[in-house]
């Protein structure tokens, strides 16, 4: 099998970008994206994933960290698409349940080909230190969006602000590796009836 490695690099008057990952890495990861919180989000996908990640961010977070944790996401999500390629053999969908005390998210993906985000957070608080809540939403819209992914985010319980976040990534990361994973019964072909995803 060809190496699933991708490198790319985005750069609009907001952010300039630049994403490398290894979809069979084994979760070694550089993450500088001028955003704290976020960079501790995607160490929870590098390490749960066991993708290795190289990302450095340079955004406008004098006005505030909007448009880096957005695009951060998209350029991960096109990075894993170009990375995947026509996902024959994949196992397409993946799912996990993640506590941490108290809180316990889901998400589901399934590499589609569809966009799709069905998003059902209600955190605690409205910030993590300096990070908006807000931005995480943004985050894996920008994923799907150009991974093209359906991707259901559900957290179930929690009190804690860090901790609600903390699983949800962590839950993504877990999904994303099970989706990723090449089925050997498979026989390398594409995971759909329609021949193509």
């Amino acid at each position: 099998m060809s190496p699933r490695t991708a490198s790319v690099e985005r750069n609009t008057n907001e952010t300039r970008i630049r994403v490398s990952l290894n979809l069979d890495g084994s979760g070694q990861r550089t993450l500088q994206t001028g955003v704290p919180f976020l960079d501790h989000m995607l160490d929870q996908i590098a390490r749960h994933g066991l993708i290795d990640l190289d990302i450095h961010c340079e955004g406008d977070t004098y006005i505030d960290d909007h448009h880096s944790v957005e695009d951060v996401g998209i350029t991960l999500g096109q990075a894993l698409a170009q990375a995947v390629g026509n996902k024959a053999g994949l196992r397409r969908y993946g799912h996990a349940y993640v506590p941490l005390d108290e809180s316990l998210s889901r998400v589901v993906i399934d590499l589609s080909g569809r966009p799709g985000l069905f998003y059902h957070v209600d955190y605690a608080r409205a910030r993590i230190g300096q990070f908006d809540v807000d931005l995480a939403r943004e985050f894996f819209q920008g994923f799907a969006n150009h991974a093209a992914a359906t991707l259901h985010i559900d957290n179930l319980r929690g009190e804690n602000a860090h901790h609600q976040c903390e699983t949800i990534f962590k839950a993504f990361g877990r999904a994303l590796r099970m989706a990723l994973e090449v089925d050997p019964r498979a026989g390398g072909a594409i995971p759909s009836t329609k021949g193509a995803l």
